[in-house]
């Protein structure tokens, strides 16, 4: 859809009178006029109410500016992925499968209102970030983005000296990490995660292939 005519191919999808539309958001029909020409641009309020009536996020309404990605996991969003609020409405912060009807699905965003909200929870992944930065372990690079995953994805068996086979994470705990590539180059790949506890920093192979555990500190 175009950014000029976007308003008006949704009213004429919707089946919706330039009048009708007008009344359903509490503007007038010259305002509907002057945003389906191109003049003027809906506020914040009418935007969300335009949201909920045509189905569609604000991002697609403005013309898709901007590429819409979860803040949890760092997919990139569309409307099929884009989270909704318990009244349908879209959060176009996280994707569905990380938030869901008001509630974020993995523990550690369950958790984050005890980290201060969006801006006491980036002050952490910062903090962790420095954390790892400070083991200056060769090869790995520095660290500058940690996402929120899943144990059950990173949950890799490492091999004791003693023989024994191991796995230190929980496949149903949330975790902050990240891949990063080794800058001796190779085929070996740096993966590390934390919580609040511990870092973990280890390098493996193509998806995931012979685990070498680097690291397990106590925080």
């Amino acid at each position: 859809m175009g950014e000029k005519n976007i308003f008006l191919e949704l009213r004429t999808m919707k089946g919706l009178s330039q009048e009708e539309l007008a009344e359903k958001v509490f503007v007038s029909r010259q305002a509907v006029s002057r945003w389906e020409n191109g003049e003027t641009t809906p506020n914040t309020e009418t935007l969300k109410l335009l949201s909920r009536l045509f189905d569609v996020s604000i991002n697609t309404l403005l013309g898709s500016p901007r590429p819409m990605v979860c803040h949890c996991c760092g997919m990139t969003l569309d409307e099929a992925s884009t989270s909704r609020e318990t009244d349908g409405s879209y959060n176009e912060n996280y994707c569905k499968w990380c938030y869901r009807e008001g509630e974020f699905t993995l523990d550690y965003w369950q958790r984050y209102a005890e980290l201060g909200g969006d801006e006491g929870f980036n002050r952490f992944k910062a903090q962790l970030m420095d954390e790892f930065n400070a083991l200056q372990i060769d090869g790995m690079p520095r660290v500058e983005q940690l996402n929120v995953l899943t144990g059950s994805y990173i949950n890799l068996e490492y091999t004791l000296p003693s023989g024994h086979k191991v796995k230190l994470l929980n496949d149903q705990a949330s975790y902050l990490g990240n891949q990063l590539e080794c800058t001796f180059g190779g085929s070996r790949c740096f993966g590390i995660a934390a919580n609040m506890q511990f870092l973990l920093v280890c390098t493996y192979e193509a998806n995931g292939a012979n685990p070498e555990l680097v690291l397990f500190k106590q925080r």
